[in-house]
This record gives structure tokens, C-alpha cells and sequence, in this order.
């Protein structure tokens, strides 16, 4: 979890957080834009998702909706846990896999909350009622328990993947929310991520490439012939003896 990406880092310098300081100085803007009233409205266009929107619009925010810190946590706090994930994950990973699962755990939480919606409630308590839908879902908390998950998978760290998982079923219980549901989906769904990925890496080196059949297969070693030289004095001739 920490050796490694050390190493990428001493190896790559800062180009190896790109992808960490985007996503922080991100939310540090869209928290100083929200500061005033225009910046709010803005703020809230570009990146604020809610289940009662249509799919084709919630789905255009849900990028934005990553870096719009959410309103009920301390930004600075969270800026700390973000900056952490991607950079540990950007330098383990690469900057395509970060950005796929950080997004992809977003949006199974964004997804998830509607079919819950369209559920009702009630169903042992996977049902949610209709006000829910007007609650404000922004924030990049998912796609930082995400990476910590997936990460904790792939990296072989139960300690890391007990203190995420566990931290946020916790948070379900004690105070059971919106923010708590997404966030218990975002480590189903790294979870599952990072189970096929060890799935196709383990089959991988079983695949062997296939022979051409215009190619003859390989067969014993052609010994090259070798000139060896003639005695002297023989003239240059083999039968003078």
C-alpha cells in the first residue's frame, strides 16, 4: 500500500500526482465558489445531483458532482482524505484505472440510489422514501472509499479494507443516511472491481499465443558447419599422403 507507491513517487516525481492535486485544488474551487450566492446556483447546476433529476442530467454531473464538496463535512479534512486516495492510487495504479474506478463507484452509488427510490419503502429496509430524492448527492466521499477498498483488495491489506468497510457500516448504524447507503455501495462495488480484475490477472499467463499455421513449428538445432583448416604442407590437397 505505501512502499511501492513511494518508490513510483521518488521515480516520477510530482507528474506521479496529477491526478491528486487536480482533484484537490478541484474541491478547494468549488468551495470557494459556493461561498457566495451566484457561486452557489452555479455550483449547483454544474455538479449538483439529486435521484429526482432525469438519468441523461444526473449523469452529466456525476463528474462534476466529484470535485462539489458536500455540505454537511469539513472541506478541509476531506481534501486530506482525497488527495491521499488519488495519490496512492494514481501511483499504483495508473491515472486510467484511478479515474475508472473513482467514477465508476460514484455512479453505482448515483444508480443504486434510484432503484432504491423506485423500490419505496419498506423491503427490510432497501426501499427508500420519495423525499430522499431531493436531497443533494455531491461530494467525492464515494469514489475515495472506492480506491482505499479497491486498493486494500488488490494490495493484499485486510487491516486497510477492515477499517474502510468496517468504518463505514458503522457510519450506517450510528447515523444511518444517504452519504452512509452510497458509501456502503462504493465498497460492494470495488469490491467486485478488484475480485475480476484478480480474476483476469490470475488467468492471464494461462494464455499462451496460438502458432500460425504458415509457420513450421520449431525443430532440432541445425548444426553450422564449420571450415577447419588445412595442415600445412599439404598443398592445399587432401590425398598427397
Amino acid at each position: 500500500m505505501v512502499v511501492d507507491p513511494v518508490r513510483q513517487l521518488m521515480r516520477r516525481g510530482l507528474s506521479g500526482l496529477v491526478l491528486a492535486f487536480v482533484a484537490a485544488f478541484g474541491v478547494i474551487f468549488f468551495h470557494a465558489l459556493a461561498q457566495h450566492r451566484e457561486g452557489e446556483t452555479a455550483v449547483r447546476i454544474l455538479g449538483g445531483v439529486q435521484a429526482d433529476l432525469p438519468l441523461w442530467q444526473a449523469l452529466l454531473r456525476t463528474p462534476v458532482s466529484l470535485y462539489v464538496p458536500a455540505l454537511d463535512l469539513p472541506v478541509w479534512a476531506g481534501i486530506t482524505q482525497l488527495f491521499i486516495a488519488f495519490a496512492l492510487a494514481e501511483l499504483a495504479l495508473g491515472r486510467g484505472r484511478t479515474l475508472f474506478i473513482s467514477y465508476a463507484t460514484t455512479l453505482a452509488g448515483t444508480l443504486t440510489v434510484r432503484l432504491m427510490l423506485a423500490i419505496g419503502p419498506g423491503w427490510w429496509g432497501l426501499g427508500l422514501p420519495p423525499e430522499i430524492g431531493h436531497v443533494l448527492d455531491t461530494g467525492p466521499s464515494a469514489a475515495v472509499v472506492g480506491l482505499f477498498t479497491y486498493l486494500s483488495v488488490v494490495r493484499r491489506a485486510p487491516v486497510v479494507f477492515f477499517l474502510t468497510g468496517g468504518s463505514m457500516v458503522a457510519e450506517s448504524v450510528v447515523r444511518p443516511n444517504l452519504a452512509g447507503r452510497e458509501h456502503l455501495i462504493a465498497v460492494a462495488a470495488a469490491f467486485v472491481l478488484a475480485l475480476v480484475h484478480e480474476r483476469a490477472w490470475r488467468r492471464l499467463p494461462l494464455r499462451l499465443p496460438r502458432r500460425r499455421r504458415d509457420v513450421p513449428f520449431p525443430t532440432a538445432p541445425v548444426r553450422a558447419a564449420v571450415a577447419y583448416p588445412e595442415p600445412m604442407g599439404t598443398g592445399g590437397r587432401t590425398g598427397d599422403r
